[in-house]
């Protein structure tokens, strides 16, 4: 099976990672580069939307603090190997919304155990050609989540996910755009980041 070429968009909820990676797989095919968008989430939403069902603050205070650590990053780590696999099926470019370090990011913001073990295991998934981080406001990203009406954040969470991307040892690879401008500007940034990489492809 080819090695597609893989970009991944990472970046604390709000910062517009999700939105920017469909237009970005959509204006690649319509340049001519066939790619695909792959969402790989842990399911954070669901899980806090049933355990408010059942009466219960979010999906930790439903699973523990043991267990929903453990499903998060189990109903990941599947999303990601759906994504590796229909990737080099197709062989098209393939847009990451999310990847391995979202994992050990909200685990190390919530202060959860096993990040060390979730880095193992996600060790066996590649590692994308460019990461992009979308550098957003605590602030700014708040107010887009609370918008958007599907969750809610504490800005305390959202500064310690910022916090914990940005003391990942890999951060310093990443591409970093500013996630405060407009769509178009962030569109406009994420086209130069990915362009030698396609046009070297």
């Amino acid at each position: 099976m080819a090695r597609p070429v893989m970009i991944a968009l990472v970046g604390v909820d709000g910062s517009g990672k999700s939105t920017q990676a469909r237009a970005l797989a959509a204006r690649l095919t319509a340049r001519g580069v066939p790619a695909t968008y792959f969402e790989n989430a842990g399911g954070r939403p669901l899980w806090n939307r049933l355990a408010r069902a059942l009466g219960r603050r979010d999906g930790v205070a439903l699973f523990g603090r043991t267990l929903y650590p453990a499903l998060e990053a189990t109903v990941r780590a599947l999303a990601m190997a759906r994504t590796v696999l229909v990737a080099r099926l197709t062989g098209r470019t393939a847009v990451l919304d999310r990847w391995t370090w979202c994992q050990d990011v909200i685990m190390a913001a919530r202060g959860d155990r096993g990040r060390r073990a979730v880095r193992a295991a996600y060790a066996v998934f590649p590692r994308p050609a460019v990461v992009c981080f979308l550098a957003t406001a605590p602030e700014v990203a708040q107010r887009r989540v609370a918008a958007r009406g599907i969750d809610t954040e504490e800005l305390a969470h959202l500064r310690a996910l910022d916090a914990a991307y940005r003391a990942l040892p890999e951060f310093t690879t990443f591409v970093v755009l500013d996630g405060d401008a407009t769509p178009d500007e962030v569109a406009a940034a994420l086209d130069r980041a990915v362009s030698p990489l396609l046009v070297a492809g």
